[in-house]
């Protein structure tokens, strides 16, 4: 019987606890990092983990010593830029060594989130209207834009950036806030119309058949005047606010004939945006069935409990089992 293939899995270095490098313990704090290595482990692969910095000398010389058969990539970033992912990818690719998730080529048009919005546009797929300010311009906003405006940080991603202040009604609330974001940020901001609508999370698993899982909604409650109307930082990352503002997520409660127009929208922008293996689309849902795509996630997050891994358990795909399908995804798309 020929042994497991040996995964390697790359994350990033401030995500290795220095009590326990390996992750064999047990956790007072579960991350996603645990997640996955402890569920590889589980599924009898052999496995080792490669924490990535910001040289990229050791990362050669690690998967050139020590060769798996294919890379589970959890990284986020390199040398604290987040835009370099995908430099990450393109060096996988460069050593020739197979790994889950989304390549260079996808990682790069999704990270400029003025850059996805125009090529999903430009291919019939609907966006907000939307304007990018270069860093130190202030903002000229077309005639077509209306207010309110969103004002968002063009490469974060997990919401950051992005706080009730982010929604502005107009001139002097908007050069304010492309003005922080420009200074605080360090790069351009993007300028969106803001939707009105129910805030949508859409996982979609697969490479030539797609998987569209059971969409995930933000459900927000607490509708009065200083209630958030948005997915901020602090929505989706601070426990008490959410519980202070009647804020939760569950399963979306969407007619058949809809959820096939959101799943058929889903896996054009995926396509467009070259996702592979698994990819977590954000839309807005208008009130007249309109479907507005907000932004397009590759590597999106697979913490046990998260987006993702709620939306494949409630198809009857256990963690273990997603866990193996992106696996299983990664190697025959590059033995093909």
């Amino acid at each position: 019987m020929s042994p497991r293939p040996l995964i390697t899995v790359m994350l990033d270095d401030a995500t290795v606890p220095p009590e326990d490098p390996q992750f064999q313990g047990n956790p007072t704090e579960w991350t996603t990092e645990y997640h996955v290595v402890t569920t590889i482990r589980k599924l009898g692969y052999q496995t080792t983990l490669l924490p990535v910095a910001d040289r990229v000398e050791p990362i050669v010389a690690n998967l050139t010593q020590h060769r798996p058969d294919l890379v589970f990539n959890l990284t986020e970033q390199f040398k604290d830029n987040r835009r370099l992912d995908a430099s990450l990818a393109g060096l996988l690719d460069l050593l020739g060594i197979p790994f889950t998730g989304t390549g260079p080529a996808g990682l790069i048009l999704c990270r400029d989130k003025g850059l996805c919005k125009q090529l999903l546009s430009r291919h019939k797929v609907r966006v907000p209207g939307f304007v990018s300010i270069p860093r130190g311009k202030e903002p000229r906003i077309p005639r077509a834009l209306n207010y309110p405006l969103v004002v968002k940080p063009v490469y974060t991603d997990g919401s950051e950036g992005i706080s009730n202040a982010s929604l502005v009604k107009d001139i002097n609330e908007l050069r304010d806030r492309v003005r922080i974001v420009h200074n605080r940020w360090n790069q351009p901001a993007i300028v969106e119309e803001y939707i009105n609508g129910r805030e949508l999370y859409v996982a979609v698993i697969g490479n030539k058949k797609l998987s569209v899982l059971p969409p995930r909604e933000m459900f927000f409650k607490d509708q009065s005047s200083d209630g958030p109307v948005l997915a901020t930082y602090k929505v989706k990352w601070d426990p008490d606010y959410q519980k202070k503002w009647k804020i939760n997520i569950g399963f979306a409660k969407l007619e058949p004939e809809l959820f096939k127009k959101i799943a058929r929208a889903c896996k054009k922008a995926y396509k467009l945006m070259r996702i592979r293996d698994f990819g977590r689309i954000d839309i807005r849902l208008k009130p007249n069935g309109h479907i507005c795509i907000l932004e397009v996630n590759p590597n999106p997050d697979i913490a046990y409990g998260d987006e993702v891994a709620e939306a494949a358990e409630k198809l009857g795909i256990s963690y273990d089992q997603l866990i193996e399908r992106i696996i299983r995804l990664a190697l025959k798309r590059n033995n093909n």
